[in-house]
């Protein structure tokens, strides 16, 4: 036996095992709940969640491995799940859309998708039934990561972690399902991972890190600019850049993602921002939407400081769940609110 094992290392050291060798199955459980969320000060919004939190868990898994999620349906409609990106190689029953790969998954039931993990990088999940409602105002997204069996060199260099989903909404459908989700109806909030300014939360850093910001538009165009950095962009759809290069803004349309890497050199406290003007409102009230605080340890919190005495949650840019390794990810910051009936 032990013999074995020596060999079998050999032959992986060797490249002479095939490529899925050393493939891991993973398999996932999760739910669609029906939830309330507070997007921005005056703002609860009814959404259907994944797992019933907005954005949805974070799943991540390595290139090559066997997945398995199997999704349960708590709400009264239809739904599916599209893991974007995905190549599906020999499994495009697993794609999620509706009538054309599977039947959708109807309120009780479940469904069980089969994939192997034959895309790298950041991408995403949503629902596939009624995009321009579901997807576009009613948070059904979330993070799906692929670790690479080979990162580029600078991927070895980070230290710190955060996804970004960017997203938009329309007050006027708030609290009520089967609305919205029509061309040219007013989209007037603004958010990154289900939150408005003030209610996002800082992103804290260190002197000295090397951050990586995984960025998702899910509903809306978005042109990313943090204050005080530059971005190095080294990934587009999940995938290396030949050429990776330094921005100032980076533009995003509804589905693209970007990796960019900052080196946090420069201690203070900094903005980053959706440039598209009107994006950084609530209501057309400024300053909200799509706005971050980033804060360098050790810099003293001013009395006037709009995130003093405010709580903080670490993990709301999923920045602690990308320190857990493989597997799937919860985040109570992000969790919703059961309808009474629920409770």
């Amino acid at each position: 036996m032990q013999r074995l094992g020596v060999l079998i290392l050999a032959l992986a050291l060797g490249g002479l095992l095939p490529a899925g060798a050393w493939a891991e199955a993973r398999h996932f459980d999760m739910t669609i709940e029906e939830v309330s969320i507070d997007v921005a000060p005056g703002l609860k919004y009814k959404v259907w969640a994944y797992n019933g939190q907005v954005p949805g868990p974070l799943l991540r898994v390595k290139e090559g491995d066997d997945v398995e999620v199997t999704v349960t349906n708590n709400t009264t409609l239809s739904h599916t799940i599209h893991w974007h990106g995905m190549y599906q190689t020999n499994s495009w029953r697993s794609d999620g859309v509706p009538n054309v790969t599977q039947k959708a998954v109807e309120p009780g039931e479940s469904f069980t998708y089969r994939f192997v993990a034959d895309k790298v990088g950041t991408l995403w999940y949503h629902c596939h039934v009624n995009v321009p409602e579901h997807v576009g105002l009613r948070a059904m997204w979330g993070p799906f990561i692929i670790d690479p069996k080979e990162p580029i060199p600078i991927e070895k260099e980070v230290t710190k972690d955060a996804i970004l989903m960017f997203s938009g909404w329309n007050p006027e459908v708030a609290q009520e399902y089967g609305k919205g989700g029509h061309p040219g109806e007013p989209i007037t909030y603004f958010s990154i991972n289900g939150k408005s300014f003030p209610t996002t939360q800082p992103l804290r850093v260190k002197k000295g890190d090397v951050l990586r910001l995984r960025l998702i538009a899910a509903t809306l165009d978005v042109a990313f600019h943090p204050h005080g950095h530059d971005m190095l962009v080294t990934h587009k759809d999940g995938l290396p850049l030949a050429s990776p290069y330094e921005a100032d803004v980076i533009h995003l349309s509804p589905g693209e993602r970007y990796d960019v890497i900052m080196r946090m050199n420069n201690p203070g406290r900094w903005i980053a921002h959706d440039h598209i003007e009107h994006h950084t409102s609530n209501n057309g009230k400024a300053p909200g939407g799509s706005v971050l605080v980033i804060e360098y340890e050790g810099i003293k919190t001013d009395d006037w400081y709009v995130w003093k005495d405010k709580a903080y949650d670490a993990d709301f840019y999923y920045s602690e769940s990308m320190t857990k390794g493989l597997g799937i990810h919860d985040v109570p910051e992000h969790e919703g609110t059961f309808p009474e009936l629920r409770r």
